[in-house]
């Protein structure tokens, strides 16, 4: 799974993991679609007891939901479970240090992803973390988005991109916030 997210490279970043992609998606569905499932309801908890197999259950649990699900409620379904993997193998485990610094921001985006601010606080220091990092070789805009979601959380309590898909009302503010060019993720 490692292999075919990073590309035989897991010290590059890519940026067509952040952008709809539909034959990545079939790729992801085809390859791990099965797994998601398991990984939910901790079938494969297991493999958090290493640093690879806690960036793997990352993936499964918060990325490949949004590629295989996205524009549906189940593009979230599993971010508990995923902010879960992540918090031990943070705060419990330390398998941070042993990845590379493009790692890292797999095994951070769950926080990243939560409408909690203090997960959100958890996400702004460790993406801060790796500023100073001579070997983050993420993008320079990794830690800004950080900040960007920490803004959204902060002033909405909420991604106001996530309420329709969510069913959820849309406040006036969620609404003029959306409305601006960039707005959302």
């Amino acid at each position: 799974m490692l292999a075919f997210w990073f590309e035989g490279d897991r010290a590059t970043f890519r940026e067509h993991w952040f952008r709809p992609d539909p034959a990545l998606d079939a790729a992801i569905r085809a390859r791990f679609g099965a797994l998601v499932a398991p990984a939910a309801v901790g079938a494969l908890d297991p493999w958090a007891a290493t640093p690879e197999g806690a960036l793997a259950l990352c993936l499964l649990l918060d990325q490949f939901p949004r590629n295989l699900h996205r524009g549906t409620p189940q593009a979230f379904a599993c971010d508990p479970e995923a902010r879960a993997i992540a918090r031990a193998a943070v705060l419990r485990d330390r398998h941070d240090p042993r990845l590379t610094a493009t790692e890292h921001v797999f095994l951070y985006l769950p926080f990243e992803h939560a409408e909690d601010m203090a997960d959100q606080d958890l996400s702004v220091a460790l993406f801060e973390g790796l500023r100073d990092d001579p070997a983050h070789r993420g993008p320079a805009g990794t830690i800004a988005y950080a900040w960007r979601h920490w803004h959204v959380i902060r002033r909405f309590g909420r991604f106001p991109h996530r309420n329709a898909v969510l069913g959820r009302a849309s406040t006036a503010a969620g609404r003029a916030y959306l409305a601006r060019p960039g707005a959302g993720f």
